[in-house]
């Protein structure tokens, strides 16, 4: 795929690829929320989690490719994001990390490997720490699993273009259209105060992981990814080169082929 939109110009206007349809989707009732998923393909489980104020739908250009793979992919929106609801609890990465386990549950899922996007990474390691007889392994991509690891923010056209499409796709999706902004005080509020894991904890996982950082990432230090890799046992560092915190939208064939290498030296 030599598709590539480094400014996230064609991301502002029309959005990632559409999904194409869906084999299964639905909605899960977990801890005062319903939870939206959708499944496509056949294989074994590959579940995605997007990154904050986003939803399922920035993975289109990922979906089909891990498909054609030979996976079964689930999408699921986070709680609030997207298609899925909430109650008025503050949102946790652990109380996003039960709702996954709510729709693996609902799908008689055994096992599955978990792809997350900054926040939704925190979710998937999480994940791979608390329920490591679930998970086969966990690709984290751009996050922090403590406050020290995030840059200080700086605003830039590329995250306007971003933020612009996520209040479009929020009002289009949501079931509370006309509460954007109380939705991106309260994601933010969790993001400038969590997550707060130390190197022991990180130390507990026992399932492969491959820690993912862009060249330019806006949001995520360099050197906290090497603390990753160097603290969670048996990880592997990868740096993609000339894009940022954004590169699944960016360049995906970059993302996808470094996804779909480390899914099969996992299951191969």
């Amino acid at each position: 795929m030599d598709y590539q939109d480094d400014d996230l110009s064609r991301f502002e206007a029309h959005g990632a690829a559409p999904l194409t349809a869906a084999r299964d989707e639905g909605r899960v009732e977990n801890q005062g929320a319903k939870i939206w998923y959708a499944t496509f393909g056949a294989g074994f489980p590959v579940v995605l989690l997007h990154g904050g104020l986003g939803h399922s739908g920035n993975w289109g250009f990922q979906v089909p490719e891990l498909v054609k793979g030979g996976y079964r992919v689930v999408v699921i929106d986070s709680r609030g994001h997207g298609r899925s609801t909430r109650d008025g609890r503050p949102y946790k990465y652990e109380l996003m990390a039960s709702d996954v386990l709510a729709v693996m549950d609902t799908l008689q899922l055994e096992k599955a490997t978990v792809v997350g996007w900054s926040d939704g990474a925190c979710v998937a390691l999480i994940l791979g720490m608390n329920a490591a007889d679930r998970i086969t392994g966990v690709f984290f991509f751009g996050c922090n699993m403590d406050p020290s690891g995030t840059r200080e923010f700086e605003p830039s056209p590329v995250i306007d273009r971003c933020f612009s499409r996520h209040a479009k796709d929020y009002a289009e999706l949501s079931a509370t259209p006309g509460q954007f902004d109380v939705f991106v005080k309260a994601v933010g509020l969790m993001m400038k105060t969590e997550p707060n894991y130390s190197a022991a904890d990180l130390a507990r996982m026992r399932v492969p992981v491959a820690i993912v950082q862009s060249e330019h990432d806006e949001f995520i230090k360099r050197e906290h990814a090497n603390y990753l890799s160097q603290n969670v046992p048996g990880s592997e560092l990868i740096i993609l080169p000339d894009v940022s915190h954004f590169a699944p939208l960016q360049r995906p064939g970059q993302f996808n082929s470094a996804l779909l290498t480390f899914l099969g030296n996992i299951h191969s």
